[in-house]
């Protein structure tokens, strides 16, 4: 298959020399599109956003760290602005090191698209997985890049990482009065790499039409449908001064921890919560910070969350900070109908403000339904995002014996490990 044939007639791209790199001995079946043509005018630097420094190198520079440290060979496609092709193939050379035969650099064009199209237009034969991939998400691991490979090639489908929004969404009107509040359950903050079956972000280039942000929104207008996966917080994208900042005390924390001789952990503790409600009918239900169309509701003076309850029981107790009903109270109106979002928000930030960080919740859920296990990640990463650490969600049935097995309700039971982070006298050495 020949890609130029499957793409519109343009311009042949700008590569610098002395040229495109041979093909490797080994085809490699991926490659990856690493976008750094942007202008990045946000950032406020004097040069295009890819070539700025963080911690003494590009932000292109570390990014590549992330790419050239996947298992599996790629064909690496770096598309830069044209007066910077040069400096773009050094230090991706630089980087790639012995595997500089799987690099090649390209001009890009006045927009994303354009620019993504440039690389496209490079592709290997072999190449059967296309990830594109922002070079201002600098941090991102390589694990990130390939759990997205992993996913293309086991669905066949496009895949997007994101992260659950955890922030309250409010719709406004032209005069920027609140109209109403979205429900976040339903939305995720994009990252990339996006991925794809070559056959399908080919075709939606070669389609075209009106420019998009991000390829999915681009194969999704040619009738290509693309899963969200879980994301990464250290994928974050590097567009203001401050993300600059961000990146800058990250990498520095990750040097130093690599240069100490010894480490210290925070003492640990952990906490036990247990919630149980019964099925109300006339309620709908909320389960794992999940609304569940067509199921019972749980009783309770709130939404009735039994998972989300026990988790802030496990936090609070963990912290030595009581339980849900001490911090809250069942009889006050303030909570009639909340979500457990609002008490898991509030019981975190209670649980900082005392010197504690969370490092892990698990729970299960107990109960006959609803059939737990195809929304279990959906649950376990929004709640995950609310915590601010890890949860882990699994789901189990009594057998028949006592209430959840007689159907009438559900029952939670959760544990969360903290970090004592209040002074360094809580640590202790480990070699």
């Amino acid at each position: 298959m020949n890609p130029a044939s499957e793409l519109p007639s343009e311009p042949e791209p700008t590569v610098a020399e002395p040229g495109s790199p041979a093909v490797p001995d080994s085809a490699p079946a991926r490659a990856i599109i690493v976008v750094a043509a942007g202008s990045g005018q946000r950032l406020g630097a004097e040069r295009p956003k890819a070539f700025v420094e963080l911690a003494g190198r590009s932000i292109l520079e570390h990014c590549l760290d992330g790419v050239f440290g996947m298992h599996e060979a790629a064909q690496v496609i770096v598309v830069a602005p044209a007066a910077l092709v040069p400096e773009a193939e050094e230090i991706a050379f630089r980087a790639a090191g012995a595997a500089r035969d799987y690099v090649s650099v390209v001009s890009g064009g006045a927009t994303r698209q354009e620019s993504v199209h440039a690389g496209l237009g490079l592709l290997l034969d072999s190449v059967r997985t296309v990830l594109v991939h922002d070079a201002a998400r600098a941090l991102a691991t390589s694990d990130h890049l390939e759990r997205v490979a992993e996913i293309v090639e086991q669905t066949g489908e496009g895949v997007v990482p994101g992260l659950a929004v955890a922030d309250t969404i409010k719709s406004v009107d032209a005069g920027d009065t609140i109209t109403g509040t979205v429900d976040r359950s339903a939305l995720r903050a994009v990252q990339t790499p996006q991925g794809f079956p070559r056959e399908q972000i080919l075709a939606a280039y070669a389609a075209g039409g009106d420019d998009h942000t991000d390829d999915a929104a681009l194969c999704a207008a040619h009738g290509f449908s693309s899963i969200v996966v879980a994301g990464d917080p250290l994928a974050f994208k590097i567009t203001t001064p401050w993300d600059l900042q961000r990146a800058e005390r990250l990498l520095a924390e990750r040097a130093a921890a690599a240069l100490a001789p010894t480490r210290t952990v925070p003492a640990l503790r952990s906490g036990l919560g247990i919630d149980v409600h019964a099925f109300d009918d006339d309620q709908p239900l909320w389960l794992a910070g999940l609304h569940w169309p067509g199921e019972p509701g749980l009783s309770g003076h709130s939404d009735g969350d039994a998972v989300a309850h026990a988790i802030v029981d496990a936090v609070l107790s963990a912290a030595g900070l009581g339980d849900i009903g001490g911090m809250f109270g069942t009889d006050d109106p303030r909570f009639d109908g909340a979500h457990g979002s609002v008490f898991l928000e509030a019981a975190v930030e209670r649980v900082r403000e005392a010197g504690y960080r969370i490092e892990s919740v698990t729970a299960q859920v107990v109960g006959n339904r609803p059939r737990f296990s195809p929304r279990r990640a959906e649950a376990e990463e929004l709640l995950s995002a609310l915590v601010g650490a890890p949860v882990s969600l699994s789901a189990t049935t009594t057998d028949g014996l006592g209430f959840t097995g007689r159907g009438e309700g559900v029952a939670a039971i959760a544990t969360a490990l903290l970090a004592d982070i209040r002074a360094s006298s809580s640590t202790r050495p480990v070699v």
